[in-house]
């Protein structure tokens, strides 16, 4: 059971679920994807920061649900038929992502992943862990934990 587990994880290892933002490809392990639905009813909770939209009900278990775009400072997008949420489950809690849009999952090899440059390119530098290549494309890989923290 431990050594099919193993497996399981190594077999996911360089396998990232891609999602968009505003044009931009972005990207979490898949390992912390639990599922993708469509957008759902969200009720607002007083005194949240300004990203997190609320909760809502998902199958008898209440998440809460975070804009990426508000998280990342970006101008608010009226949702349309491609906004969708993405159910992550991260350090016991699972909390759903509103994303513009989703690619796929996407392995990327460990000899194309690099650090982000030094220099503060933008606001939301801070959430990048890494930079996937991809041929001629470049995904941005969250770290979740920094992009969690309020």
């Amino acid at each position: 059971m431990a050594e099919r587990m193993r497996e399981a994880r190594d077999t996911m290892k360089d396998m990232f679920f891609i999602f968009e933002i505003d044009k931009e490809d972005y990207g979490v392990e898949v390992a912390f994807v639990k599922e993708i639905i469509s957008m759902q009813n969200i009720t607002r909770v007083p005194k949240m920061p300004h990203f997190i939209e609320g909760i809502t009900n998902l199958r008898g278990d209440l998440i809460g649900v975070l804009d990426v775009r508000k998280r990342f400072g970006k101008e608010p997008k009226e949702y349309d038929e491609e906004t969708c949420i993405v159910v992550i489950e991260f350090n016991k809690y699972t909390l759903g992502l509103i994303v513009d849009g989703v690619k796929a999952a996407q392995t990327i090899e460990a000899e194309n992943v690099s650090p982000p440059p030094n220099a503060k390119l933008n606001s939301y530098n801070q959430f990048i862990r890494n930079i996937g290549k991809v041929g001629n494309s470049v995904k941005l890989l969250l770290d979740l934990e920094r992009f969690l923290e309020q």
